[in-house]
């Protein structure tokens, strides 16, 4: 019997199955490869086939689901959507970083410093620094204060749901990548527009490395490096 992660009240009304599709892929929940069944998801989330059918057009339409026979799975990024998504990623984010350091609240850049403190805590579980550093990143977007550059890192973070795993959980990133986010941090607390850009291309790019070693490695272990 699958568990119903239902919202309550007038939010259960109020949320569409679109949201709560694109929400288990981003939390996990789904992952790419799987396969999405119109009538477990409706159970699932506890609406209608109709709206669940929208969304999963929507969705497809979107390059977030693909069609395998007459089945619609969780697309799956290959080597270069994968180098194009980081390329874009690296400058939507490093401008995001420049704006932040021209327009950011000193209560931001206080949010900001103390999201690095306590990630150190959760230092070893990488799925939680996962979440952790999605929102950590979203700040940054939003401390940019440009509406339209968060919309469009918006569309970028939904696609990197479509990477099944984190690169934190390579061994000794989390500790690295969290430095990187002090030098952010600190970069835009300078109000240093030029460091701060820098510092995150820098850690996008550092991400984008591990990632490549990490699927390197696993190829080598399934037996794919022939």
């Amino acid at each position: 019997m699958l568990a119903i992660l239902r919202p309550t009240g007038n939010r259960a009304r109020m949320k569409d199955a679109y949201s709560l599709i694109l929400a288990a892929i981003d939390n996990g929940t789904y992952r790419p490869g799987d396969r999405l069944v119109e009538s477990e998801l409706a159970e699932r989330f506890g609406v209608s086939r109709t709206p669940v059918r929208e969304a999963l057009q929507r969705l497809e339409t979107q390059s977030m689901l693909k069609r395998d026979g007459r089945s619609l799975i969780i697309a799956t990024l290959d080597h270069n959507q994968l180098a194009e998504l980081y390329t874009v990623r690296a400058e939507l984010e490093a401008l995001a970083a420049r704006l932040a350091a021209n327009h950011a609240t000193p209560e931001e850049i206080r949010v900001l410093a103390s999201m690095v403190e306590e990630d150190r805590r959760i230092l070893g579980d990488p799925q939680a620094l996962s979440r952790s550093n999605r929102r950590f990143h979203h700040q940054i977007h939003l401390a940019s204060h440009n509406r339209y550059l968060v919309q469009q890192l918006d569309l970028v973070h939904r696609s990197m749901a479509l990477m099944a795993r984190t690169t934190l959980a390579a061994k000794g990133r989390d500790a690295v990548s969290l430095d990187e986010h002090q030098e952010i941090v600190d970069a835009i607390n300078a109000r240093d527009a030029k460091r701060s850009e820098e510092a995150l291309r820098k850690h996008i790019s550092m991400a984008y490395e591990t990632r490549l070693k990490e699927e390197a490695k696993r190829a080598v272990d399934i037996g794919l490096d022939e």
